[in-house]
């Protein structure tokens, strides 16, 4: 929003509380696109119709230049013409609103330069700040990254403690930091203050960093959904659905990380089936490092091996993705089926994921990196007999390259 349209809205800030009516606004702000489905949830849930007003104005300042012009407009449609014509009062007469503007996308093919073509080596020197192809990744910091770390679960949901899954936070604080991100941990999250968490990450201004990082270490859920399947649960046993944790940050609710990379990473069981691979040449496996401490991320089933311990969760709706450009969901399984964590040494996904970064961040892009760890967690085997997929849902326009810095290990004793 223009910071002339803020400090009117400052300046009857007092009225606005007093006299706005926000049940009446929701529908218009949403169908305008100025507000979420989620960011009005937030705003019914904030108390009385005083607290929701001043909520819903608060709001309204992180929605970009259209929000004033979109307010006026619900105000006159819901017959608040009152409070349109106060809000107009302190709009200069020689300052028209801006009016809405419908772009026509334009799709033209990236160039390819000479040492990035496809089948040829990468030039030791490689240039990769500020390209076409390379995402800008030099702000120091680049970002922030949010680890929501669930390891103990309320009785009434059902929900098994997630041993193990410590390790893994542990392990990607010390990653992400040593890529040079500010990393904030939050630990043991309800589903309504996992929401809270996206929302203020959303509301943070992004416009000195590179990139944003989101990372879900809890137990998750089937979706059936062609677009980001799958919800991760809340210790309450409420869940939220991953396209609904990916609108947060998109390039409509994040105006602010526009046009950057914004990158979700997700340890939980995409649904509670079990995959026993098929039979390949020996070639194509190796040993598994799997063992019997190993226990998945979905609601409790029956199972023929007794040794197994297991834990599940439950089907949710799904949202849509309006805007999913320079967006990467990383998923720890394939949709449908469970994922498997060691009670001693974390998950499998993590670990390598881990190893991963740490071995080749300083030379290949993101996605590259996937593949290799897809390729590894493929080889594990849960007691010789279960395995694993990991994938991802790219919509990256470039590639993406982290700073790699040397990450600090604790030392051993």
């Amino acid at each position: 929003m223009e910071e002339r349209h803020k400090q009117i809205l400052q300046r009857n800030r007092v009225n606005l509380v007093r006299d706005l009516n926000p049940s009446d606004m929701f529908d218009g702000l949403l169908s305008k696109g100025i507000f979420t489905q989620d960011m009005i949830d937030e705003i019914k849930s904030s108390g009385i119709r005083q607290d929701q007003a001043r909520q819903l104005v608060r709001d309204l300042e992180t929605r970009g230049s259209l929000a004033f012009p979109a307010l006026i407009e619900c105000l006159h449609e819901t017959g608040q013409h009152s409070l349109a014509e106060l809000l107009l009062d302190g709009e200069p007469q020689n300052q028209p609103l801006p009016q809405p503007v419908h772009v026509r996308p334009v799709v033209r093919p990236l160039p390819v330069s000479p040492e990035r073509e496809f089948g040829k080596p990468r030039a030791t020197g490689r240039v990769r700040r500020d390209s076409i192809q390379s995402y800008k990744m030099d702000a120091n910091p680049c970002g922030h990254c949010l680890i929501i770390n669930n390891v103990g679960f309320e009785p009434k949901s059902e929900l098994s403690k997630r041993t193990g899954s410590n390790i893994d936070c542990e392990k990607l604080e010390r990653r992400f930091k040593s890529l040079n991100f500010i990393v904030l941990v939050k630990r043991n999250l309800k589903q309504k203050q996992i929401k809270q968490e996206l929302s203020a990450l959303s509301k943070k201004d992004h416009s000195q960093y590179d990139c944003c990082v989101v990372i879900m270490l809890s137990h998750g859920t089937e979706v059936c959904n062609n677009r980001f399947p799958g919800a991760v649960h809340g210790v309450d046993g409420s869940n939220v659905p991953v396209q609904h944790i990916t609108n947060y940050l998109n390039g409509r609710n994040c105006l602010s990380l526009q046009g950057k990379p914004k990158i979700f990473f997700i340890q939980a069981c995409g649904g509670g089936e079990r995959d026993t691979g098929f039979e390949v040449s020996p070639d194509e496996v190796r040993p598994c490092i799997g063992g019997t401490g190993d226990q998945t991320d979905a609601v409790p089933m029956s199972s023929s091996s007794d040794s197994l311990s297991t834990q599940s969760d439950e089907p949710d709706a799904k949202a849509t993705l309006p805007t999913p450009s320079d967006i990467l969901v990383s998923y720890s399984t394939f949709p449908g089926y469970v994922s498997w964590r060691d009670t001693q040494a974390g998950s499998w996904y993590v670990e390598i994921l881990d190893n991963i970064l740490e071995e080749n961040a300083a030379t290949d892009d993101l996605v590259t990196m996937l593949m290799m760890v897809n390729h590894e967690v493929s080889q594990n085997s849960a007691n010789g007999l279960y395995k694993q997929m990991p994938g991802s849902f790219n919509f990256l326009r470039k590639l993406l390259y982290f700073q790699a810095l040397p990450c600090q290990r604790p030392i051993q004793s």
